[in-house]
């Protein structure tokens, strides 16, 4: 039996602690080889992927660090603004960010593994550092400046000056302090969103409803004023029309009239007798129709004269 035991196991045994000396790199990071927890190496997974020897465990261990960029959400910080006038504070607003970092080089994964040792940690050291300078940032803005963005392009712009001023330029810069202290090379800081806190929520929506009720003053002000101007203009084109129109028919009433006076005219030159002989029918029994009078009249009368000895008129003859 411990004849089996050193021919079959313990070569196993053998093979599998030797194989603890082999270990690989992938490209997305980087390997940290320490003995007895010192450092040893790093390999950059950028240029030194694959596989790598060290010697067994427990002599050497190998710590990984995730080279790729990584984002952390950082804690809801809420934060105090200023009025229009920059004069006062306004309103407590809750700014929900996040922040994207990586670690850049093989001596900033050292640094990061001495100092912070994982992700987890890294967002728990992050956190406090940027949300208080956000939380400065903040207070300094106008609220209409930070809530009143409706374009994408204006929320890019505005997420880029709150970065500029939150990094700063100089040499004592945020991500400078961060890269050093940490070995955390900070990328970009971008704003999730904006909230108000529950005990401001109800002076807000008074707010919005006030400003909705003056819009909608205002846009029946608008309505108003462009009915108004749209009646006038119509008014103003009838009269125009039925003016137009009565100059028409005093137009073709006059040119009618001449007309008929031309007829009447032509046809007492052909006859005048007989023309007067009408005239004095129709005076006659306009007269007669519109009395219920009875007339007593001797047949002397001038009123029968016409009717008694009616004016001769001699039609034309045929000629051949």
């Amino acid at each position: 039996m411990r004849r089996f035991l050193c021919l079959c196991v313990l070569p196993f045994a053998a093979i599998l602690w030797l194989r603890t000396a082999l270990y690989t790199v992938d490209y997305t990071e980087y390997g940290y080889v320490t003995r007895f927890g010192e450092p040893v190496v790093i390999q950059d997974g950028q240029t030194d992927a694959g596989l790598h020897i060290k010697a067994p465990w427990p002599i050497d261990a190998v710590l990984r660090v995730d080279r790729r960029v990584q984002a952390v959400d950082l804690p809801a910080v809420e934060s105090l603004t200023r009025d229009a006038a920059n004069q006062t504070v306004d309103k407590t607003l809750t700014v929900d960010a996040f922040v994207t970092w990586r670690v850049p080089t093989a001596a900033a994964a050292d640094q990061f593994l001495r100092t912070v040792g994982t992700p987890e940690q890294a967002g728990r050291v992050l956190g406090p550092r940027i949300n208080g300078r956000l939380a400065a940032v903040i207070s300094m803005l106008p609220l209409d400046d930070i809530i009143a963005i409706a374009d994408l392009a204006a929320i890019d712009a505005r997420s880029e000056k709150l970065r500029k001023s939150l990094w700063g330029e100089n040499a004592d810069s945020l991500p400078q302090q961060v890269l050093t202290e940490y070995g955390i090379e900070l990328i970009d800081l971008r704003i999730r969103r904006f909230a108000y806190p529950e005990a401001v929520r109800a002076s807000i929506a008074e707010r919005i409803r006030s400003e909705r009720s003056r819009k909608v003053a205002e846009y029946e002000s608008e309505g108003r004023q462009k009915a108004a101007d749209i009646l006038s203009t119509a008014d103003k084109e009838a009269r125009t029309i039925e003016a137009t129109a009565r100059a028409n028919q005093q137009l073709i009433e006059s040119r009618a009239d001449v007309e008929a006076d031309r007829i009447r005219n032509e046809a007492q030159a052909k006859d005048p007798a007989f023309y007067v002989f009408l005239q004095k029918l129709k005076a006659y029994q306009s007269l007669l129709a519109e009395t219920r009078d009875v007339l007593l009249l001797s047949t002397r009368h001038p009123l029968f004269d016409r009717l008694l000895t009616p004016p001769t008129h001699e039609l034309p003859q045929n000629t051949k």
